[in-house]
């Protein structure tokens, strides 16, 4: 990646971030009540996640599941988990719950666009040398993998989607990449 494309994309990060959060403040205090109301704990979710290079960090979500869920099952949810509460339900199919991460983006932990942040312990689904080729990008809060199979993806195809995007980032493939996002969601809401 070039330094231009870097710092361009980093500045794009930071402004689009600052804006989202600044126009979806009223939204994002509704779902945190929401989300307190539905059933008690904090309204956000914090997660150990890993960064560019390897690096660990703290990432954000609006809490869709009971609080004790960690104990009660692993990093991977299905479709009728009982840890998901009522209303973490519906943030989860708007992606609504991923909102909190536009704060990692300006905190510099993640990116808009970019492969998926794993858990520590989704390293042993990768090569070393996969797992370093896809730590050299900030991770994204959507990716190709999610602009185009969304979670139907075995981790297999994730990876190779996710390397594909390090070896082909480009500013027409991260606009390629949020306009099939945007697509997607407004899909899964018409159903």
């Amino acid at each position: 990646m070039s330094f231009s494309f870097a710092a361009l994309k980093r500045l794009g990060d930071v402004s689009v971030a600052f804006t989202l959060l600044l126009l979806l403040a009223p939204l994002l205090l509704l779902i945190a009540a929401l989300v307190r109301l539905d059933s008690p704990g904090q309204a956000l979710f914090r997660q150990q996640r890993v960064g560019r290079g390897g690096s660990p960090f703290w990432m954000l979500k609006f809490r869709s599941m009971v609080v004790e869920a960690p104990s009660l099952g692993g990093y991977c949810t299905s479709k009728d988990d009982p840890r998901i509460t009522r209303i973490g339900r519906v943030l989860r199919r708007s992606s609504l719950d991923e909102l909190p991460q536009l704060i990692n983006v300006l905190l510099g932990h993640m990116s808009l666009v970019g492969p998926r942040p794993d858990v520590p312990a989704q390293r042993a689904e990768y090569s070393e040398q996969q797992w370093r080729l896809r730590h050299q990008v900030r991770p994204g809060i959507t990716g190709l993998a999610q602009a185009t199979v969304r979670s139907d993806a075995l981790p297999g195809e994730r990876t190779a989607l996710d390397l594909q995007y390090v070896a082909h980032q480009s500013l027409k493939l991260d606009l390629w990449i949020v306009l099939l996002t945007v697509r997607q969601l407004l899909a899964r809401g018409s159903y």
